[in-house]
């Protein structure tokens, strides 16, 4: 089995956690087989004093079968 990793970024306007689960959620609009993800990286946009963004760097693991042929 081959595992291959693709770089994503999440954004939320309610929290990180949500952040992440948008880049996995998009990942998995293409990517099938998805085993594990990477939190690297945790930013956020401030507007007067408060988080208004918030926005995860991710890497996404998932088994590539195709490569296996």
């Amino acid at each position: 089995m081959h595992v291959k990793v693709v770089e994503l970024v999440g954004e939320s306007p309610h929290n990180w956690k949500d952040a992440v689960q948008q880049a996995v959620a998009e990942a998995s609009r293409e990517v099938k087989n998805i085993s594990g993800v990477e939190v690297y990286n945790l930013t956020a946009n401030v507007r007067d004093g408060k988080l208004t963004e918030f926005k995860a760097n991710v890497k996404i693991a998932y088994a590539d079968h195709s490569a296996d042929l």
